[in-house]
């Protein structure tokens, strides 16, 4: 079975894979002994003519990993957008076996961290409009009041320049189309809408079956 398969599309299935997953981990050379560390981090996609180029995001300026990125910049992002359990108990052929769908992308950065405060309040400010957009009553960074200047100083601003873009979306495109249609049937009994979702966009040529 060939890679390309799971390959994304265009380069837009991994923005809105990172737009909508933004949670992702930061991996690098702790420059101790060659023992990696890694930070779990909300960052934002900069995209540039649709593709992902640029990161940001903020650390506690007492993370160890803040000093170990500035003596090396070289670092690894994973992101693992909407996923899950994949049940022969769904199937007619019970011969099948378990597996996993997913979405995933991983990026080649190098760190860029700023200092400027007013720069890292911007940040700061976009991430938490992005964070509550569509919310009732969603909220604003200028309600924590002086808190807020207290805090903001405690953080440290980075750019992640993208240097390499891997993406895998595993979403059935290897299944037989009976295998497949149960599968949708599966996930609608178990109402996971969006890897459902995700699965008929990466195979819109399949049949779509007939519920239960």
């Amino acid at each position: 079975m060939s890679v390309d398969k799971f390959c994304a599309r265009t380069p837009l299935d991994v923005v809105r894979l990172v737009r909508g997953q933004p949670l992702a981990w930061i991996v690098s050379d702790s420059g101790g002994g060659g023992n990696p560390i890694a930070t779990l981090l909300p960052l934002l996609a900069a995209p540039t003519e649709g593709q992902v180029t640029a990161l940001t995001g903020h650390f506690a300026r007492s993370n160890p990993h803040v000093p170990a990125l500035q003596r090396d910049s070289r670092a690894l992002v994973l992101f693992l957008g909407v996923n899950g359990y994949i049940s022969p108990s769904w199937m007619a052929d019970r011969t099948q076996a378990p597996t996993w769908n997913y979405a995933s992308a991983r990026f080649v950065v190098d760190v860029e961290f700023f200092e400027d405060a007013a720069r890292i309040q911007a940040h700061l400010r976009e991430l938490v409009g992005v964070m509550e957009v569509g919310r009732a009553a969603a909220w604003q960074i200028d309600e924590m009041g002086t808190r807020y200047r207290t805090l903001s100083r405690r953080v440290i601003g980075f750019v992640a320049h993208v240097r390499e873009v891997g993406a895998k979306f595993k979403l059935g495109q290897d299944e037989r189309d009976d295998v497949f249609a149960d599968i949708v049937r599966g996930l609608e009994r178990e109402h996971s809408a969006e890897l459902l979702e995700w699965m008929q966009a990466f195979n819109p040529q399949r049949p779509h079956p007939v519920p239960e």
